[in-house]
C-alpha cells in the first residue's frame, strides 16, 4: 500500500565532504596538468595499512572514542554496549569528539588527513552509506564533516558530526593519511576495531524523528518500564512491563531485524520504512520473525502471553536463537515494538484500544448475523471485536504526506491482516484516522475501523436474504489508553484517534470513511420506541457471583411485547467465544405504556469457574425483537473477572551491590488449590529477567513469596513481579525504588 518514496534514501541527503578541486591543487601543485577526476580516482583507490616506509609520513597510532563522555552527551550511557563493551553509541546529526594520537605532532600545512565513515555491505557515496571528509575549519551543519577542536603534542581532539538522515547501525571508522609526490599518491589507512553505533536522534531538529520537549523524551526513548493497558473499557487495568531497551543484546537484536528483513542498507536512515519494517519482523507470520502468536489458549511447547513480563527475555531468546519465540498475543507484540523502536531512537508508546474491531472485509463496519429465529450464524460472523487490542504509536515527520500529518503515527506488528502481501500494519497518521482520510498511506480503512467502525446487525428474512435491522453506532473505539509521561496514570488519548462519539465531526468522519469502503452509501435512520440498556458489574472478583441486566422502557402509549434471548459465555479477549455459560429467555416480556422493567441474571462461581480462558473476560449478549413494531435491539457487554492483589514489601531506596530483600502476597480466592505456581521478577538495573518456583496455594490460603535482589546500575528503578499457575494467570505488581551509587 502506498508509493516508494526512494528520494528519502539518496545521497542528496547525506552529502560528503570531500576535497574540492581548487583545494586539492592547493595542496598538491606537482598534479595541476592532471584531470581532477583522475586524481580523485587515485586518492580513492585501495588504501594501504601502516606502517608506511616513508618514516617521515605521519601515522595514526590509536584513536580513543571518549565513550563516556560522549555516551553521556547523547543520551546512550545506559546501554549495556557502552557500560560493559565500552563501545560508542551516538545519535546522528549531533557532535561528538575523538582523540587521535599520532607518531609525532599534526602539521596542518603537510598533512593531509581523511575521516572515512562506511555502512553495510557494500558501502557507496551515491546512496549515503560511504562518508568521507577532511578537516575543516569549523563544521558546516546538516551533513558529514569534522574540525580540530585542540592540539597538545602528538595528539588531536576532532570535533566530528553525522548526516541527520543518514543510516541507523553500525559504522565503520577509518583515517587515511594521504603522501604526496609529484606524480603519484599514496593512500595508508588506520581501520579502528570497534564499530561506531548511529541511532536516530529525537533531540535533533533536522531528524525526522525529532520531538520537541524534554519530559516526552524522558518517557518515550529513555524509559525501560512502563504500563500496558488491559480489560475492558468499563475496568480497565494496568500491566507493568519491563521495555528493558538499554539491557543485553536490545540494541544488537534490535539491528539485527532489520538485517534479517531485507530492508536496504540506504533506507535504514528513513523512519518510515524501518518502522514499517518493525510491525512485519516482530511477528513470524512471514519472515521468522520475533514472536509467534498464538490465541487458542494451549500453550503447550511453549510459554502463555500472559506469564511474560517484559521484552528482554523475549528478545534475548531470539537473538541467540535466531529462531521466533513461542508465544505472544497483542500486548507482547506492542512491548517488544516499544523496546525495538525506542532502542533505535524512534519515539514510541504502547496504546490500547478498548473494544477494537477487526475487519476482515474492508466495509468498515462490523457485522453479525442471524437466521430468522434471531439466532446467530457464527459460519457468516467474520468480524470481530476485541474486548481490547494493543498497539504503538511512534513519533516522526511525514513529508510524504500534506502538511500536518506528522507526529504520532499507528503501526502495529500484531498479524491480523496482510499488507503489501505481508502481516504489518502502518505507519498510518492518526491525524488522518481521525479525519476519515483514508486514502492515505499506510492501512487507514483497517485502521479508521478498530477506532471507529459501526456494529450492524443483519437478520435472515424468510426469503433467505439478509436485511439490516440494528445499528450500533458507538460502542466500538473506547478509551484509548497509554500511559502518561512522567507519571505511573494512565493517559486517554481517544481524542488524537477520533472526535467525539456522536458530534457532527465524527460521524463526518465516518461518512467519508464509508466512501472508502465496501459498503458505500451505506447509512440511513430509523425510529424506535422501546428503550434497551445492557448493564454488567465491572467489579466483580475472581470466586464472586457475576450479576448483570437488561433494562427496557416502552416510551410508547401502546403496548409491546419484547421477545430476545440474553446469553453468557467467556470469550478470548479477541472477542472470540471460548466456552458458553447461561442462556437466558425474555421470551414474551410485556411492557405497558411508560412501563419501566430490569431483568436480572445472577451466575456463580461454580457455574463459570472451569468455563473461563485465560483472561477471565465473559461477554453477555443480547438480541430482542419487538412484535408490534418489529424494532431489533442487539448489543454486546463485557464483564472481566478481577484478579487478586499482589502486595509488595520492598525498600524504597537500595545501593548498587547492596543485596536486599523482597516479599510479595495475596489470597487465593478461589475455591481450588492454585497449581504449577511460579514468579517472574524484572527489573532493568537491579537484576536480569528471573523466575522463580513457588509451592501450590490452598483454596483461601495466603500465599507469601521471598526472593532477593542486587542492584546494578545507580538511578531511580522499578521492580516488576508476576505470579502465574495454572488457574490463574499474570497477577502483578511493580514497585518504584531509588538505587544510590
Amino acid at each position: 500500500m502506498g508509493a516508494s518514496y526512494s528520494w528519502l534514501f539518496g545521497s542528496e541527503n547525506v552529502i560528503p565532504r570531500r576535497l574540492d578541486r581548487n583545494t586539492f591543487y592547493e595542496r598538491h601543485p606537482g598534479l595541476h596538468n592532471k584531470p581532477f577526476g583522475g586524481i580523485e580516482s587515485e586518492i580513492t583507490r585501495k588504501p594501504k595499512a601502516f606502517p608506511a616506509e616513508d618514516k617521515t609520513l605521519i601515522e595514526v597510532l590509536k584513536v580513543d572514542l571518549d565513550v563516556e563522555t560522549n555516551s553521556n552527551a547523547h543520551h546512550t550511557n545506559e546501554y549495556d554496549v557502552v557500560e560493559k563493551k565500552k563501545s560508542l553509541v551516538i545519535r546522528r546529526g549531533q557532535e561528538f569528539n575523538i582523540n587521535i594520537e599520532f607518531n609525532r605532532p599534526y602539521d596542518s600545512q603537510k598533512d593531509d588527513l581523511r575521516i572515512v565513515f562506511q555502512f553495510g555491505k557494500n558501502p557507496r557515496p551515491s546512496v549515503g552509506t560511504h562518508a568521507e571528509f577532511i578537516l575543516s575549519e569549523k563544521d558546516k551543519p546538516k551533513q558529514w564533516g569534522a574540525y580540530i577542536n585542540s592540539k597538545e603534542g602528538n595528539s588531536l581532539n576532532l570535533v566530528l558530526n553525522s548526516s541527520p538522515s543518514c543510516p541507523v547501525g553500525k559504522w565503520s571508522l577509518k583515517i587515511d593519511v594521504v603522501k604526496r609526490a609529484e606524480n603519484s599518491v599514496e593512500v595508508f589507512r588506520y581501520t579502528h576495531t570497534d564499530d561506531i553505533y548511529i541511532l536516530f536522534n529525537p533531540w535533533c531538529k533536522d531528524d525526522f524523528v525529532y520531538m520537541y520537549e524534554e519530559k516526552l523524551l524522558k518517557e518515550y526513548i529513555l524509559n525501560e518500564t512502563g504500563k500496558i493497558y488491559s480489560g475492558s473499557y468499563k475496568k480497565i487495568s494496568p500491566k507493568p512491563w519491563v521495555f528493558g531497551q538499554f539491557e543485553e543484546n536490545m540494541l544488537d537484536c534490535s539491528l539485527l531485524l532489520l538485517e534479517v528483513s531485507g530492508l536496504l542498507d540506504n533506507a535504514r536512515g528513513n523512519p518510515i520504512a524501518v518502522v514499517r519494517k518493525i510491525s512485519q519482523m516482530v511477528n513470524s507470520s512471514d519472515d521468522d520473525g520475533v514472536l509467534t502468536g498464538n490465541w487458542s489458549g494451549d500453550y503447550a511447547g511453549g510459554t502463555s502471553p500472559l506469564n511474560w513480563p517484559g521484552s528482554v527475555d523475549i528478545l534475548n531468546e531470539y537473538y541467540s536463537t535466531k529462531r521466533p519465540v513461542k508465544f505472544g498475543q497483542c500486548w507482547v507484540f506492542s512491548g517488544i515494538v516499544t523496546t525495538v523502536c525506542r532502542a533505535l531512537g524512534i519515539p514510541a508508546r504502547s496504546v490500547t484500544n478498548f473494544a477494537s474491531a477487526h475487519d476482515t472485509d474492508g466495509s468498515i463496519t462490523i457485522d453479525y448475523h442471524y437466521n430468522e429465529k434471531m439466532e446467530p450464524l457464527e459460519d457468516e460472523n467474520n468480524d470481530s471485536v476485541w474486548n481490547f487490542h494493543v498497539w504503538n504509536d511512534v513519533w516522526l515527520a511525514r513529508p510524504d504526506l500534506p502538511n500536518g500529518y506528522g507526529g504520532w503515527q499507528a503501526i502495529d506488528a500484531t498479524p491480523q491482516e496482510t499488507s503489501d502481501g505481508v502481516y504489518c500494519m502502518g505507519p498510518m497518521s492518526l491525524l488522518a484516522i481521525k479525519r476519515g482520510e483514508l486514502f492515505y498511506p499506510y492501512d487507514g480503512p483497517f485502521c479508521f475501523a478498530e477506532v471507529n467502525s459501526d456494529r450492524v446487525y443483519w437478520k435472515m428474512s424468510e426469503s433467505g436474504a439478509m436485511e439490516k435491522v440494528y445499528v450500533n453506532k458507538y460502542s466500538i473505539g473506547k478509551s484509548i489508553s497509554t500511559k502518561r509521561p512522567s507519571s505511573d496514570e494512565r493517559e486517554d488519548v481517544t481524542d488524537q484517534y477520533k472526535f467525539k462519539e456522536g458530534s457532527d465531526e465524527e460521524r463526518t468522519a465516518v461518512r467519508q470513511a464509508n466512501q472508502k469502503s465496501t459498503l458505500a452509501g451505506f447509512y440511513e435512520t430509523k425510529a424506535e420506541d422501546v428503550t434497551f440498556e445492557l448493564k454488567a458489574n465491572p467489579d466483580v472478583f475472581m470466586g464472586d457471583t457475576m450479576k448483570y441486566c437488561l433494562e427496557l422502557k416502552n416510551t410508547s402509549s401502546d403496548k409491546r411485547v419484547v421477545n430476545g434471548t440474553l446469553s453468557l459465555a467467556s470469550s478470548y479477549y479477541t472477542g472470540v467465544t471460548y466456552r458458553n455459560i447461561r442462556d437466558f429467555s425474555i421470551d414474551g416480556t410485556v411492557l405497558q405504556p411508560g412501563e419501566q422493567k430490569c431483568i436480572d441474571v445472577e451466575v456463580g462461581v461454580d457455574e463459570y469457574l472451569d468455563k473461563l480462558t485465560d483472561h477471565c473476560i465473559c461477554k453477555i449478549s443480547c438480541m430482542c425483537l419487538v412484535e408490534e413494531t418489529k424494532q431489533t435491539f442487539a448489543n454486546l457487554d463485557e464483564l472481566r473477572l478481577r484478579k487478586p492483589h499482589l502486595t509488595i514489601k520492598a525498600p524504597e531506596t537500595g545501593k548498587v551491590g547492596n543485596e536486599f530483600e523482597v516479599e510479595v502476597s495475596f489470597v487465593n480466592p478461589l475455591p481450588v488449590t492454585l497449581t504449577n505456581c511460579e514468579l517472574r521478577v524484572d527489573g532493568p538495573g537491579v537484576q536480569k529477567p528471573t523466575k522463580y518456583k513457588q509451592q501450590n496455594v490452598n483454596a483461601g490460603a495466603t500465599y507469601t513469596g521471598k526472593f532477593n535482589m542486587c542492584p546494578k546500575k545507580p538511578g531511580d528503578r522499578e521492580i516488576v513481579v508476576y505470579f502465574n499457575c495454572t488457574q490463574i494467570y499474570a497477577v502483578n505488581i511493580s514497585h518504584q525504588i531509588k538505587i544510590n551509587p
